[in-house]
């Protein structure tokens, strides 16, 4: 079988799911990246991986250019993301199994209502709604999207974005968390609007004058960090709040193993959110946001996680109040968090049910996933 996945480049939040497909199908699997990975990525510690071996990038020159084409045609499946629809023009006229790989289309209430933005969904989704084409939802927001633009009927997967996760068992993670201590809590984003550090901000002034023992680290760069550093020291919260980073995705990982709590504060412009696979293999208890596109696919509100309503008074400081005053439930939660990510949704189990799922298609059959990768959306 040949596999051919494209999309704009490669980072390291689609290798382990890549890996796991050459670990499958050997040589019969490539991974096209479209253009080069942009200057900010490295800056924040993003790794060129331009030379992996299953990597053709398609912008380098003629030769590769033409080497992508020739894959997005003879290949017996591609999944397509953030690429040109140059990639299955073709394909669609020979009708050949293809997925699309996206994340939720309407990110922006008011884009529903806009004639551009239905245009743009007509020409890459819509028209296709009979071809043999397969839509894989990198958000809980993606099949109801395209059910709202008559796409993909029956035809929505879940699916999501598998980055690199902790290795370690439970127990050796467990053995890193504050047992008795302050409760560590971690956020880890760039500082950007959509990201909502202020609510970190309004959360910690809200524990400290219950008198709760915690620490909360804010880890990343971006364009609010200075800001938030002087508001942070100007209301005497310093004591509480600590900055860090940049980091590299593998110190990320360190510092969530050493993390009691994750919070997770973007809105719905966060299309999916890697860092909530990976704080949750590290046996955090995560309390996110419930407009994030991966929080409804991967949290059970209450068993693996706690989920907020950023427009519920007091949603997010309630969930972690709770997690920091009942020492047995966060570490029942941190543990189903821990065992969602090890048993389900990781690249490995992930690869399986895909391939599982080709053949389905291909046969005419049910996959009989009720839950996780390759369930209906």
């Amino acid at each position: 079988m040949k596999v051919t996945f494209f999309s704009n480049f490669l980072l390291h939040h689609q290798t382990p799911f890549c890996e796991a497909m050459v670990s499958r199908i050997g040589d019969g699997f490539r991974f096209v990246a479209t253009e080069p990975i942009p200057q900010d990525r490295l800056d924040m510690g993003y790794r060129n991986m331009e030379d992996t071996p299953y990597a053709v990038n398609a912008y380098k020159d003629d030769a590769s250019y033409s080497e992508a084409l020739r894959l997005s045609v003879e290949s017996d499946v591609v999944i397509i993301g953030s690429a040109p629809e140059v990639y299955i023009e073709q394909r669609m006229k020979e009708n050949k199994l293809t997925f699309r790989y996206n994340e939720r289309f309407f990110k922006k209430f008011r884009w529903r209502f806009d004639p551009r933005a239905w245009r743009v969904r007509y020409l890459h989704d819509t028209r296709y709604r009979r071809k043999n084409m397969y839509m894989l939802c990198a958000s809980a927001y993606t099949a109801p999207d395209c059910r709202f633009v008559f796409a993909y009927p029956n035809k929505t997967y879940k699916w999501g974005y598998f980055p690199p996760i902790a290795q370690q068992s439970y127990q050796d993670l467990s053995a890193l968390k504050s047992r008795g201590d302050a409760v560590h809590i971690l956020w880890a984003s760039r500082f950007i609007p959509l990201k909502h550090p202020e609510e970190v901000v309004r959360l910690c002034k809200q524990l400290k004058q219950d008198g709760k023992r915690f620490t909360i680290e804010m880890l990343g760069i971006g364009e609010l960090r200075e800001e938030y550093e002087r508001i942070v020291k100007q209301e005497g919260l310093d004591e509480n709040i600590f900055f860090s980073g940049p980091y590299s995705p593998e110190e990320v990982l360190e510092r969530m193993k050493r993390s009691d709590i994750f919070l997770f504060t973007s809105d719905k412009n966060e299309g999916w959110g890697a860092v909530m696979n990976e704080s949750m293999s590290c046996a955090c208890a995560p309390v996110a946001c419930r407009e994030i596109g991966s929080v409804p696919f991967l949290i059970e509100n209450g068993v693996n996680g706690f989920v907020y309503d950023k427009h519920g008074k007091n949603s997010l400081y309630l969930c972690v109040k709770r997690l920091i005053e009942d020492a047995q439930l966060r570490e029942t939660i941190q543990k189903n968090a821990f065992d969602t990510v090890k048993d389900v949704w990781n690249a490995e189990a992930a690869t399986d049910r895909l391939l599982h799922l080709i053949d389905c298609i291909q046969t005419g059959q049910e996959t009989g996933y009720t839950y996780g990768p390759c369930s209906r959306a």
